[in-house]
């Protein structure tokens, strides 16, 4: 977040003490909402055990990225995530990637406030452009990515390449698998470094399993 203020500015000074209101009123809401366990405070103590570490996460990201830029110098490539659950991986991988590159997003939902994919797939935000590549948090079922692949192959593309940071192949109901992937993880609800449950925990440093009781209600 960045504050720009000019010397003597009172619109200025309103401004940051308004923001500052606005933030101190929406941590009373979140702090008092009645659900303790999403609190900032426990949310490692609802991770039942760490699946991938930090330093793996960022060694997975490094590989992927090395074999990419092998597997595409010379052509043209547009590297598309997925959101919201790619933000943290993508921006790793673009980052270790030594190719130029066009970046994009687009959204698509199907587990709402669930922890199983629903099968109704919503494209929230489309791209404009053709792609080469689209980056993935999770292949689970496989559901929402046989959806965006086959959208996205009628506009015929020169090619599409699907990289995922997880691949859960116990879950596979669509025929559909990735051209990268960076580790296998086994049936169970994982969140953390952009993988979330009902939008909390995406901003843990690593890959957990969530413990049943967080939403086993």
């Amino acid at each position: 977040m960045f504050f720009y203020k000019k010397r003597g500015s009172k619109r200025a000074i309103r401004f940051t003490t308004a923001l500052i209101f606005t933030l101190q009123v929406f941590k009373r809401v979140l702090y008092s909402n009645g659900n303790e366990k999403q609190r900032g405070i426990t949310m490692h103590q609802d991770v039942e055990k760490i699946l991938v570490t930090e330093e793996e996460l960022n060694a997975i990201a490094h590989r992927l990225a090395k074999q990419i830029t092998k597997d595409y110098e010379g052509k043209k490539l547009l590297l598309v995530g997925v959101l919201k659950g790619s933000i943290y991986f993508f921006t790793d991988l673009t980052r270790y990637i030594d190719l130029p590159c066009n970046i994009d997003f687009i959204q698509a939902s199907s587990y709402g406030a669930g922890t199983v994919s629903s099968g109704n797939i919503q494209i929230i935000k489309d791209i404009a452009d053709d792609l080469t590549g689209f980056v993935e948090d999770i292949l689970d079922t496989g559901n929402t990515l046989k959806y965006i692949h086959d959208m996205l192959s009628k506009r015929n593309p020169e090619s599409i390449g699907v990289v995922t940071l997880l691949d859960k192949p116990a879950r596979r109901t669509a025929d559909i698998k990735a051209d990268y992937v960076g580790v296998d993880v086994p049936d169970a609800f994982v969140v953390g470094y952009g993988l979330d449950y009902n939008q909390y925990y995406r901003n843990l440093p690593y890959i957990g399993v969530l413990k049943k009781s967080i939403y086993e209600k």
